[in-house]
């Protein structure tokens, strides 16, 4: 027996003796990439997956397809108090982000609060934000790289200019929290650097990428390249188009990205709208818009992908909300969700994989503790009750009186199964419903904590 035959035999031995546990076909599986891209004011039907048919949205709409496409995912009226929601697994209620943290506001998301990087950072993460924040900066404490997370890019605030990054005449961009002067079309800058940071990672760990884009949210502003196939609009509809087909655009870039470096096939990816979608955007068959606790301005555009694990071409109808990413996502990277703060969010995962039943009884929207609604299976009931807070109360009461002269109610029912445009209110003929849920969203509004916001900002 010559010696490489004896090394090859001592080599076949030796692997025939090891466990089970340790041979490649049965290594544990790994943890998920995860990037969770949010679009700031996308109207609920401007996708084509949606709906839409005047915008092209192919690289959104392939991954919608492949993956679930979520038609009941509920968000926050306006973009901070959903952000904040995403963070914590927590409504509104826990945190008193219920309105939109504006620059240099003394105040953001609670430092108390756990984050959903701080959750992944534990579990082994490497954590990225590139985008926009909005949660808080007027501290260091605040920011990003304070939260969880170990790099930063990109913006605190919204409305800014997509060129300049302007934002009231200050500048407003930054990289790992610190200053950044840099020209280009944000859109564009948010995608290199998820990008690059994708082909980058740590190879040891997986990663946690949120990509806020500013897109498509005012100011309308896009080059004009992205203009010339929209040729029968105009004004700020055509803007619209434009801004979401960049967006689009650098959606497809970091799904190239996630392929080119072999990490597609394990890497989840979440897609989200912050708030339902203002004008120009197109909510249909939703009533309303961004800033209201209609379907309009709650139900966000919404889809969720991770190849061979989320079967593809589903439309789950069942009811999420943006706080359930918090626990599904933890869990999921097998982190821990033991922490002193309760956690309103719920693990949908089953839904999403088996075809389960949302976990929720019920779910919160709420855009302040005196002006909210609960959905309950496929009714919905809001709740306007007159504000006590003194310094607005005066302006309030005007509107009570212009809402009662436009024949709006402070009680409104609606069955979302047949009625998903909220026109007709069957609260008048169904009281025991009313009583029901009524009593259910003053047990969800129990103990709701005043807004953080200095009190001349609430409402803005």
């Amino acid at each position: 027996m010559n010696k490489m035959h004896i090394i090859r035999t001592i080599t076949a031995i030796l692997l025939f003796a090891l466990p089970a546990t340790l041979t490649m076909a049965d290594e544990p599986a790994q943890k998920p990439n995860i990037v969770f891209v949010l679009i700031d004011d996308l109207g609920y039907a401007d996708c084509g997956f949606n709906g839409g048919d005047e915008i092209r949205t192919p690289n959104i709409d392939k991954l919608a397809h492949s993956g679930a496409i979520l038609e009941s995912h509920y968000v926050q009226p306006v973009c901070s108090p959903t952000r904040a929601a995403l963070m914590t697994g927590r409504y509104a209620t826990r945190t008193g982000v219920y309105t939109i943290v504006r620059p240099k506001a003394q105040w953001g998301l609670p430092l108390q609060e756990r984050t959903l990087a701080n959750a992944l950072h534990d579990a082994g993460y490497e954590t990225a934000i590139t985008g926009k924040w909005h949660l808080g900066e007027f501290d260091p404490a605040y920011v990003p790289t304070s939260r969880g997370f170990d790099h930063q890019y990109g913006h605190y605030f919204g409305a800014i200019d997509y060129f300049t990054h302007l934002r009231d005449g200050s500048y407003d961009w930054y990289r790992d929290d610190k200053e950044l002067r840099e020209e280009g079309y944000s859109t564009h800058l948010i995608a290199k650097e998820a990008c690059r940071l994708i082909t980058a990672k740590d190879k040891t760990k997986p990663i946690f990428l949120y990509v806020p884009f500013n897109g498509v949210h005012s100011p309308m502003q896009v080059p004009d390249s992205y203009l010339q196939p929209y040729p029968g609009m105009s004004g700020p509809r055509q803007k619209l188009a434009g801004m979401l087909a960049a967006v689009d655009e650098a959606i497809g870039q970091i799904v190239e990205s996630l392929e080119t470096v072999g990490l597609r096939e394990n890497t989840l990816i979440v897609f989200s709208s912050d708030n339902g979608g203002p004008r120009p955007g197109k909510n249909t068959p939703l009533r309303d818009f961004k800033g209201s606790i209609y379907e309009g301005g709650v139900r966000g555009c919404a889809f969720a992908n991770w190849p061979g694990k989320i079967p593809a071409g589903q439309r789950i109808t069942e009811p999420m909300h943006v706080i359930d990413w918090y626990p599904t996502l933890v869990k999921l990277a097998e982190g821990s969700l033991d922490q002193k703060l309760p956690i309103d969010g719920m693990d949908v995962w089953p839904m999403l994989t088996t075809q389960a039943a949302s976990p929720h009884n019920a779910i919160l929207s709420v855009q302040s503790p005196t002006k909210a609604a609960v959905r309950m299976g496929d009714w919905k009931l809001i709740s306007q009750a007159p504000s006590v807070n003194a310094p607005a109360r005066a302006a309030r009461a005007k509107t009570r009186v212009k809402n009662r002269q436009q024949g709006a109610e402070t009680i409104q029912l609606y069955n979302l199964a047949t009625d998903i445009g909220e026109a007709t209110n069957l609260a008048e003929k169904d009281p025991e419903r009313v009583a029901t849920m009524k009593a259910m969203l003053d047990v969800l509004l129990k103990d709701a904590v005043p807004s953080g916001a200095p009190a001349e900002n609430e409402g803005e």
